[in-house]
């Protein structure tokens, strides 16, 4: 009796994860197949095979411009964001000092408040009062939003280290300064790289903020994706959204290869 329910157990399992994979998978095979398709709006199953979406994309200006300020905007926002982020993580690890919960919390404000509420609040700061320019609002909006992240994953890396190594760097006489770049970042490169990948992504396909943040000739390229989806009907996204699977395959070969996918699980 008991192998009986079991058995039916484990078939019940199966079919549930099999739905779950379907759920998940069947969007992105029916986007894949879609970016190929001759037609001039989006047909399941195509008939027929086309490039000529993927070479829409790479003749279009606006594809092209959006997704470069999309780049620069990721990098830059996330560069910044490490530089604050990973003192930030250090000093709350190491140290207990009065407010530490408080300046937690207003760290991870962001990833608690919906993305519209925030994107809205940030708009009408950043823009409406302090009249600042659309890209540097558009970066400083990226900086807020992907700084829990890089807190979070700097201080899980934190968490393993032995700082007791670190005193007895500085009681050889080395500063803290130099220890902490000789010493304790060493141990962290690999949840500093893994929070670098992470915030770039969050920033890279942002909208929430993004569409608050974005003006005439400023704009990223999720945001502008949106825009041709509401006027066009024609397979040109599901051919972006393929190259970017593709990048982003290629991007994670290439960690894998320099670095392999073990290098952040230590």
């Amino acid at each position: 009796m008991k192998g009986v329910f079991n058995m039916k157990h484990n078939k019940g399992l199966t079919f549930f994860t099999v739905c779950v994979y379907l759920f998940i998978f069947a969007p992105v095979v029916i986007i894949i197949m879609t970016a190929f398709g001759p037609d001039e709006v989006i047909a399941f199953p195509p008939k027929g095979f086309s490039l000529k979406w993927f070479v829409n994309i790479f003749t279009s200006d606006m594809f092209m411009k959006t997704f470069s300020i999309s780049i620069q905007v990721a990098v830059i926002a996330t560069i910044i964001a490490l530089i604050i982020g990973v003192p930030a993580a250090y000093a709350m690890s190491r140290f207990d000092f009065k407010g530490k919960g408080l300046i937690k919390n207003i760290f991870f404000s962001s990833i608690i408040v919906p993305g519209i509420v925030f994107g809205f609040s940030i708009f009408n700061f950043i823009i409406i009062k302090w009249k600042l320019p659309i890209y540097t609002s558009l970066l400083i909006g990226h900086i807020i939003i992907i700084l829990p992240y890089i807190i979070r994953v700097v201080a899980s890396s934190l968490e393993g280290f032995d700082y007791s190594i670190e005193e007895a760097a500085v009681s050889l006489g080395a500063s803290r300064l130099k220890t902490f770049f000789l010493v304790v970042f060493p141990n962290i490169t690999s949840g500093v790289i893994a929070a670098f990948m992470l915030a770039f992504i969050n920033s890279f396909n942002n909208v929430p903020i993004s569409i608050f943040l974005t003006g005439p000739g400023v704009s990223t390229l999720p945001i502008k994706m949106m825009s041709y989806v509401e006027y066009y009907y024609d397979p040109t996204i599901s051919a972006l959204s393929v190259t970017l699977m593709i990048m982003t395959i290629g991007i994670m070969f290439i960690v894998e290869r320099t670095l392999g996918l073990s290098y952040f699980s230590k």
